[in-house]
């Protein structure tokens, strides 16, 4: 389990019983009479749970979102040598042809026959030359879109990681506005948590 997602729980743990605290010290009072519990304090904790709830989500699809970027870089650098291999081949295969135009030029009046061999040689390497650059193209090509996307899936990340930031922020806010009785301490935590889940939302629809 992530680190975030245990000091969630533990933020969240600690609201839940200082609001059973409360409703025990509330129940009976200080001269022992029965005392309502305010109805603001419940609906906190409620309120937390569920900002808890996606707080645990958007860690899950930071994460996810992380190691997915990760994999598109990683095949990117393997598509990157996948080329360069090719260009090395692609420059081996076009000297072998000029060596062989040059040598089949030189030759041509005292051995025409092994010049018209040498120039077929050239030729079929020329050939080659092309089918081989493609490829390099296309590796290339790879690259391009395997960087894309992981920077894409670095962005997610990073929006769901800020979400998971302010989530976790109201959380705290809501815990002291629960340990102090504080209602605006809560209100504040409700304006930080809906900051957060706009994120969360921006991180889903990137």
């Amino acid at each position: 389990m992530p680190e975030e997602d245990l000091e969630t729980a533990e933020l969240k743990e600690q609201i839940d019983q200082r609001v059973e605290d409360h409703e025990d010290h509330e129940h009976h009072g200080h001269a022992g009479q029965p005392r309502a519990m305010p109805t603001w304090l419940r609906y906190l904790s409620l309120s937390t749970a569920m900002i808890a709830v996606f707080a645990a989500v958007a860690s899950l699809e930071s994460g996810s979102s992380s190691n997915e970027a990760i994999l598109e870089k990683s095949e990117a650098m393997l598509n990157q040598s996948r080329a360069s291999d090719q260009w090395a081949y692609f420059q081996a295969k076009g000297l072998k042809a000029t060596l062989s135009e040059g040598e089949a030029a030189i030759i041509a009046e005292g051995k025409p026959e092994l010049a018209g061999k040498l120039a077929g040689e050239a030729r079929r390497y020329r050939g080659e030359t092309e089918e081989i650059q493609k490829r390099a193209k296309d590796y290339e090509d790879k690259v391009k879109d395997n960087n894309e996307r992981s920077g894409a899936l670095m962005e997610r990340h990073h929006r769901y990681a800020i979400a998971v930031t302010l989530l976790q922020i109201a959380i705290a806010l809501s815990a002291i506005a629960a340990l102090t009785r504080r209602k605006p301490l809560w209100f504040l935590g409700l304006a930080v948590s809906a900051a957060g889940l706009g994120m969360f939302v921006r991180g889903l629809m990137s």
